[in-house]
């Protein structure tokens, strides 16, 4: 059952939201411009009532309703659901954060009733497949249908592998902190996932989607996304064996425009302050790269880790989208 004590599901969802609202203004800047802007710690307060968010929290709001929605967890049952929801963010005026191309390319196909696997942008492994995958994590489902529901939400708009097998590990590593694992053991235990999953391809929840351009088999086409997966989680591991040098975390692991990217990087900034929420976010927010999609999933690694006592108290009403979040919450975390 899911640890309901801490509130984890509320810590994790909030955080994803706080830390996209901080990374939402520091996204396209520089280093320097950010410290200029901010000082040497990064932002480390909402802006603005209330704060304003961007279509990372805005996609994750659509999975976590789908899922709140589905009467069951099959694929059968969530392709329609997710559909529906992400058209209705496609097409709402909210829908106005500078969203990701692959997303808004992939809803305009699903929305002429096109089968998901063609309607997916199928070389995209950008980080528009995870950023919003952290409420399936939050889900009391066993690892098979964890994994399904991943790849699924990922695959309606992101067909590539890498996307896949990123999303995956991006929830999965949302179970293990909801269930109580350390930030510091998760490297070594998504290492050890993706080199069991390297040759599993869910085809109840992915169908035909394999039959790509140089892929003869099921189990070629997704080994080549956790192959990638294992190459930013060695760079991972690589950096943190090393001592913090207080630097943009982009330049261990990548710039998080792509998907395992944006799961290392944000990896790497709730690890080195897992005890430090609000400054896993400001580090998050103060890079050279996706700053709003790293600092978000520091943000929902963190808060599943530490619950919602991590955050600010007076944050959970100035945060966008509060009353969203908070109803999610509750279905996973249970009444307060």
């Amino acid at each position: 059952m899911i640890d309901t004590s801490l509130r984890r599901a509320a810590g994790s969802l909030f955080g994803l939201a706080y830390g996209d609202a901080l990374g939402k203004d520091t996204e396209f800047l520089t280093v320097a411009e950010i410290v200029r802007r901010y000082g040497p710690a990064g932002p480390r307060d909402l802006a603005g009532e209330p704060a304003l968010v961007t279509d990372d929290t805005q996609m994750a709001l659509a999975v976590g309703w789908a899922l709140h929605d589905a009467p069951t967890f099959t694929p059968e049952v969530v392709e329609p659901l997710l559909r529906r929801r992400f058209l209705d963010w496609a097409v709402s005026p909210d829908n106005n954060r500078a969203p990701g191309m692959t997303c808004l390319r992939a809803c305009a196909e699903l929305s002429r009733g096109l089968r998901w696997q063609e309607a997916t942008v199928v070389g995209s492994k950008g980080c528009g497949a995870n950023m919003r995958v952290t409420p399936v994590g939050l889900v009391d489902v066993d690892l098979d249908t964890l994994a399904g529901l991943a790849q699924l939400q990922a695959g309606l708009t992101h067909g590539h592998p890498t996307g896949l097998a990123a999303s995956e590990l991006t929830a999965y590593a949302v179970r293990l902190l909801r269930d109580g694992a350390a930030l510091a053991e998760l490297p070594r235990l998504l290492v050890d996932r993706a080199r069991e999953q390297r040759l599993v391809y869910r085809a109840d929840w992915l169908g035909d989607l394999w039959q790509r351009p140089g892929a003869t088999t099921p189990e070629e086409f997704v080994a080549r996304g956790w192959d990638e997966c294992l190459d930013v989680l060695a760079r991972l591991d690589a950096a943190l064996s090393r001592p913090d040098d207080g630097g943009d975390p982009c330049r261990h692991t990548g710039e998080g425009w792509i998907a395992e990217e944006a799961l290392a990087t944000a990896l790497y900034c709730a690890v080195r302050h897992a005890d430090e929420p609000v400054t896993a976010l400001a580090r998050g927010a103060t890079t050279a790269g996706d700053s709003d999609s790293i600092a978000a999933l520091a943000g929902a690694f963190v808060g599943t880790a530490r619950g919602m006592p991590a955050w600010p108290a007076q944050w959970a009403a100035r945060i966008e989208y509060a009353d969203q979040l908070a109803t999610l919450a509750r279905t996973w975390d249970g009444p307060r």
